[in-house]
């Protein structure tokens, strides 16, 4: 399981995610100072904690490059099974049981899973396919 991260430190990842490559302090700077209005110091504490949990890797160039150490896919994944254990008891059916009781799936979510199901699943827990 991977570690857990706090909502800064994810903000912080989704930025690498989305850059697909890469980048260095002052890219991420510049763009969390930009969306979120952190401070130079508080970026750097936040990357520090990353790379302290296995999260983001460093490789010196002619600067240092942060790159993520696992994929948004992965992560979500990671993050899916955390809640699914910690509050349904490891049922996913339970999850989506209390989804439905709860009136938080709409028709259209539930004709997606219909489809899904129907399908056989694709294999890799998405549904993008059926979008």
């Amino acid at each position: 399981m991977e570690p857990r991260i706090t909502h800064a430190e994810l903000e912080v990842m989704k930025l690498i995610w989305r850059a697909g490559e890469p980048m260095t302090f002052s890219a991420i700077r510049a763009s969390l100072q930009r969306t979120m209005g952190w401070e130079k110091s508080t970026i750097q504490t936040l990357i520090r904690r990353l790379v302290d949990k296995g999260m983001l890797s460093a490789v010196r160039r002619e600067v240092l490059y942060y790159s993520a150490n696992l994929s948004e896919r992965e992560y979500a994944a990671g993050e899916e099974q955390a809640l699914i254990d910690r509050l349904y008891d490891g049922s996913a059916a339970h999850l989506v049981a209390s989804l439905c009781r709860r009136g938080k799936l709409t028709e259209r979510d539930l004709d997606e899973l219909r489809a899904y199901f129907t399908m056989g699943g694709d294999g890799d827990g998405s549904l993008d396919d059926l979008q």
